[in-house]
């Protein structure tokens, strides 16, 4: 069973081209069956004023945004460190913007 969970923010290994950077997890929890993988959201400071990017003032990470865009899958070992977590009015703003990127009713 994963030891991760939907809403948190953890820093994340994203590899040398993207960096480490603060990302939020919008997968389920894997069991032992599945794939010790985790699906992600990436935070960033570079805003581009996207129509995919939802701005949260969040009080563990500088100003930027969720660039839901950008969603990554990534291996459970790729996290470092979590760093807090959204809340549920948070994280449904996320979840809205995810399901209009991917044209999801």
């Amino acid at each position: 069973m994963s030891k991760f969970s939907r809403r948190e923010v953890w820093l994340t290994d994203l590899g040398m081209a993207a960096k480490v950077r603060p990302c939020l997890i919008v997968s389920i929890p894997a069991t032992l069956d599945d794939r010790a993988l985790v699906c992600l959201v990436p935070h960033t400071t570079a805003i581009r004023n996207s129509r995919f990017e939802v701005s949260l003032k969040i009080r563990f990470l500088k100003p930027g945004a969720f660039d839901v865009q950008n969603i990554v899958t990534v291996p459970h070992v790729k996290l470092i460190r979590k760093l807090g977590e959204l809340t549920e009015s948070e994280m449904q703003e996320i979840n809205d913007r995810l399901k209009f990127w991917l044209n999801l009713d």
